[in-house]
């Protein structure tokens, strides 16, 4: 089994030595993790990718090998995970969405439970089962108003209220040259001048004026650098949904890098909660305490969210709603601590505003940020920066 995962690695350009290899049967053959496939992937990836850059590529090639990731649920069964692949891509009008019957929270997890318990075999279509192609709530590829996805490569209708793969996300690049010098206008408003610091810029008039009284012996004065001195909390929903607006929000963070010298960001996913991360490549390994950034930074610094809020309404309501982890509280509590902390605050959604009013997700956090959402438009940024000049 192990050597054809090898020749996977290899396949996929990754620069895997058999020396390495051997050294992860060994660790394998020792015992040193049990038989999760979660346990499996980080000791495969700390014995064979030696370099982060890799880690994607290890990503990609991982889940093509295996066609999926871990659980998020704690059951005891493992997933039969060639039931999984996509044999069907169930369509149904919107009569027949109608038609299908939520389940609550806890009724939706008790199911999904018992589901494991039960099925022996791969189900396709259906109303039931763990399959693809069908109405349950469980599975890929079929249609449901709210349930848990498994299995599929990507979300399609953005009602998913759990997510079984692990997914890898991509920094926003910062380095983006912009096409246009609306979104950095758009911005300026938001700014206010000071001269601090070290003494590195000509002051032409006072040196005129100093040298004209020194009798004409040249007396050049130097002054602090001129630059905004508003300070910005960026904080940024990345993955999923989200990978629809890259482009924009690139381009949005690259402005703001450029305009504001004191800028600390960080990255969350659907609905902050009590963690958040720098770097995706590292996002469980290296994660911030949102408590830790509470506490870091003061009240003058100007809160800004950057997300589409497109979401199942337990992640943003429900104890264990997000769709990665198992949050002990609400994405709610956490969104109000930082408003809270941060009195001076915007949300910036990409999504267009004529869908607003069709998604209960963004209703529920329009409501959290005092309707002090503004979309992703050179108007919207203006009234964004306007609120937060305040």
């Amino acid at each position: 089994m192990l050597i054809n995962f090898f020749y996977t690695l290899r396949a996929a350009k990754l620069p895997v030595s058999v020396k390495e290899f051997l050294t992860l049967l060994e660790a394998v053959k020792a015992g040193v993790i049990d038989t999760s496939v979660d346990q499996f992937y980080y000791l495969a990836r700390s014995a064979l990718v030696k370099d982060e850059a890799h880690f994607d590529k290890f990503d990609r090639a991982f889940g093509a090998y295996f066609k999926g990731v871990e659980m998020l649920a704690d059951f005891t069964k493992e997933v039969p995970l060639d039931w999984l692949r996509k044999n069907l891509e169930l369509e149904l009008s919107a009569e027949e969405r109608a038609k299908i019957e939520k389940m609550g929270w806890d009724e939706l997890m008790a199911t999904l439970k018992k589901r494991f318990e039960e099925q022996k075999e791969r189900h396709e279509g259906g109303s039931k089962w763990i399959g693809t192609g069908g109405t349950s709530p469980f599975g890929a590829y079929g249609v449901n108003p709210q349930g848990i996805r498994i299995g599929q490569e990507k979300g399609r209708n953005k009602s998913a209220v759990k997510v079984w793969d692990q997914r890898a996300y991509k920094d926003y690049d910062d380095s983006l040259e912009l096409g246009t010098r609306n979104i950095k206008v758009a911005l300026r408003r938001l700014r206010r001048f000071a001269r601090e610091g070290s003494e590195l810029e000509l002051d032409l008039d006072d040196t005129i004026h100093s040298t004209a009284a020194n009798a004409g012996l040249l007396d050049i004065k130097m002054i602090p650098e001129r630059h905004n001195k508003v300070k910005v909390l960026l904080l940024m929903d990345v993955g999923g949904t989200m990978d629809e607006h890259i482009h924009r929000v690139e381009e949005l963070f690259s402005a703001t890098k450029t305009e504001f010298k004191h800028l600390e960001f960080y990255y969350f996913h659907n609905c902050v909660y009590d963690f958040m991360w720098k770097n995706n490549r590292r996002r469980f390994s290296e994660k911030t305490p949102t408590w830790d950034i509470i506490r870091k930074y003061n009240k003058d610094y100007k809160l800004i969210f950057v997300g589409d809020a497109t979401m199942s309404p337990y992640e943003i309501l429900q104890p264990g709603g997000s769709v990665e982890y198992n949050n002990e509280e609400p994405g709610a509590e956490w969104i109000q601590r930082l408003t809270n902390a941060f009195p001076k605050y915007a949300w910036i959604n990409p999504e267009p505003q004529g869908v607003w009013q069709y998604r209960q997700s963004i209703s529920v956090m329009q409501q959290l940020v005092n309707h002090r959402m503004f979309p992703l438009t050179l108007a919207g940024l203006e009234g964004a920066m306007r609120l937060l000049s305040k």
